[in-house]
């Protein structure tokens, strides 16, 4: 019977990714766990494998192995306690810095701890053993195939990192005896680039910066950016936390939220990612053909499921060597976005009242020099949909992406100038979480919030959430209706009053133009201000409902989105959308 390579998915993965990294050296050690593994390679012509019965002489071989041609070497063995025999030979790879990479396999680590025989937890590593250490589990669907894939990339980078080190992979197995795959199935392979590392070509095509949330950019990384993107006709994607201010930035959330556009015509071909955690989930849903992720902690963050290159080096290095002045500057991908925008903009109609109709009332009139703080999700994601006036920065707590400290983040950024408007706005369930900090002696009259009070988490209640199916019933324990005075007009009132605050409210459009001019006077005035506006749940889903469709493609393009999006049920619901 002929014998080729395994049908177990993350074995395949393992040494697709060796051959990929040009890492042939194996030393194996008898056992029945590491036969998928090892018969695999074996049957490869590229590895060079050597046996070995004994693991703790194995993990020396390897170390003189490496130490004397300067590759790394892996190490297989099988369960039990085969693998408590390495340490002696890591922890001298450890502290040479040799490129040794364990492979232990193992069955399932759901069978840790249950008696069951040969089975040994290896959760837990001596501290000067391995530099990493990563489980690739069994695949079972598309989701597990980008984990190991991400998992095993890392763990094969980390062997030539910062000086590199020995590594450790516990691969599952579950004893297949299927070894009919004649070829390796291609399997992604990322690489890290390091300034000393010889830079790919930027390929041809739409050029995309997307920007994570940032720190705001210092004028010298904002004119490389610029012109980088002079250079090479390119944009910046952006949303308000994104912490650039140059010429290239487009605030793109409202064209990538059109839920019934088809956007293959301006989805980038290389997406460049900087910056950190982004709630613009709009725009990180038009990702890019290929990601290439710039940043200094070198890290692999697949946010896009695309990522290529991961470029270790501060993100002005990598934009300065991209740049050649002898390419002819062009603009037309700045344009067509640009175009796009305002064409749609002028589509914006009246929505109901709601933190949509807010954000498009005030946005474009917040006082310039002032800084804007949002709510995490709908009103970070509202207030995507517009911009804000030059010279306005802004923020939102998307780093952990909770709502527990939304208001005391704006009091704290608040309190660095006193002579500077902050304004904040916020929902009533992240307000009332957090409602202490505004009693915090240190709140100066520099602070406005506009608390957007719809009694419940309105997130919930919208029309594309998956609570949506629920209807009222979501009110009792998603949403959390009813909560904290459910809407009262004196409870806000008393407390920020009582507190020394100016305090105004509004129910509908008629009240809130009376009074919000003096919200966004651009001089400070006596007393911190509260703004308590009153929507309700349904406005703010049809308002959301609304300004995501105001682009539809053709009716074919959107038959294929909606089924790609939603399956067979749901064209017979964009059938009825596009009836109206």
């Amino acid at each position: 019977m002929a014998f080729h390579y395994t049908d177990e998915k993350n074995v395949q993965i393992v040494i697709s990714l060796l051959k990929e990294h040009g890492i042939r050296k194996i030393i194996a050690s008898p056992g029945a766990t590491n036969i998928t593994f090892v018969i695999s390679a074996k049957k490869d012509s590229f590895f060079e494998i050597y046996s070995s019965v004994d693991e703790r002489s194995a993990a020396y071989i390897a170390c003189g192995l490496s130490a004397e041609t300067g590759e790394p070497v892996v190490l297989s063995c099988t369960g039990a306690t085969a693998a408590r025999n390495y340490f002696p030979g890591l922890t001298e790879a450890f502290y040479r810095k040799l490129p040794i990479l364990t492979i232990t396999s193992t069955q399932d680590i759901s069978s840790v701890g249950h008696h069951i025989a040969q089975v040994t937890d290896r959760s837990v590593k001596p501290n000067d053993t391995v530099i990493y250490s990563t489980y690739l589990q069994l695949i079972k669907d598309q989701t597990d195939l980008w984990d190991c894939e991400m998992k095993a990339n890392r763990a094969i980078l980390e062997l030539f990192r910062r000086g590199g080190g020995p590594v450790h992979i516990n691969l599952a197995t579950g004893y297949s005896n299927n070894y009919d795959a004649k070829e390796l199935p291609t399997y992604r392979v990322i690489h890290r680039i390091t300034q000393s590392s010889i830079f790919p070509d930027l390929p041809d095509g739409k050029i995309a910066i997307f920007v994570g949330s940032h720190h705001t950019m210092n004028k010298s990384l904002t004119q490389s950016i610029d012109e980088f993107c002079a250079a090479n006709n390119a944009v910046v994607f952006c949303d308000h936390t994104s912490g650039y201010y140059g010429k290239y930035k487009v605030v793109y959330s409202l064209i990538t939220g059109q839920r019934l556009l088809d956007k293959t015509g301006i989805t980038p071909d290389l997406l460049i990612h900087i910056g950190e955690v982004s709630g613009d989930y709009s725009t990180l849903g038009l990702g890019g053909k290929v990601v290439w992720r710039v940043n200094e902690d070198g890290e692999i963050r697949d946010t896009f499921k695309k990522l290529k290159y991961v470029f270790e080096m501060p993100e002005e290095v990598f934009f300065k060597n991209y740049t050649h002045q002898d390419k002819d500057l062009k603009d037309d991908y700045l344009l067509l976005c640009k175009q796009q925008l305002e064409e749609t903009r002028t589509k914006v109609s009246e929505v109901p009242f709601s933190n949509v109709w807010l954000a498009s009332k005030l946005a474009h009139r917040i006082p310039a020099n002032s800084t804007i703080h949002f709510g995490i999700l709908n009103s970070l994601r509202t207030w995507n949909f517009f911009d804000l006036p030059k010279g306005v920065t802004s923020a939102s707590n998307v780093g952990g992406f909770g709502i527990d400290g939304i208001v005391s983040s704006l009091v704290g950024a608040s309190l660095a100038d006193k002579n500077k408007l902050f304004f904040g706005i916020v929902g009533d369930l992240a307000f009332f979480y957090d409602m202490n900090v505004i009693g915090n002696r240190h709140v100066g009259n520099n602070l406005r919030i506009l608390l957007v009070n719809n009694g419940k988490g309105t997130e919930f209640r919208q029309f594309n959430h998956k609570a949506a199916q629920f209807g009222d019933e979501a009110d009792e324990f998603i949403a959390a209706a009813g909560h904290f005075g459910n809407k009262s007009p004196e409870l806000v009132k008393n407390y920020c009053q009582n507190l020394g605050f100016e305090y105004v409210s509004a129910s509908n459009k008629e009240e809130f133009e009376e009074l919000y001019e003096r919200f966004i006077h651009p001089e400070l005035t006596d007393k911190p201000m509260m703004f308590e506006v009153f929507t309700t749940s349904e406005d703010e889903s049809k308002a959301l409902e609304m300004i995501t469709s105001l682009e539809v493609s053709t009716s074919t393009q959107v038959m294929d989105i909606a089924k790609q999006l939603l399956g067979n049920k749901g064209i017979k619901t964009v059938k009825k959308i596009l009836k109206r």
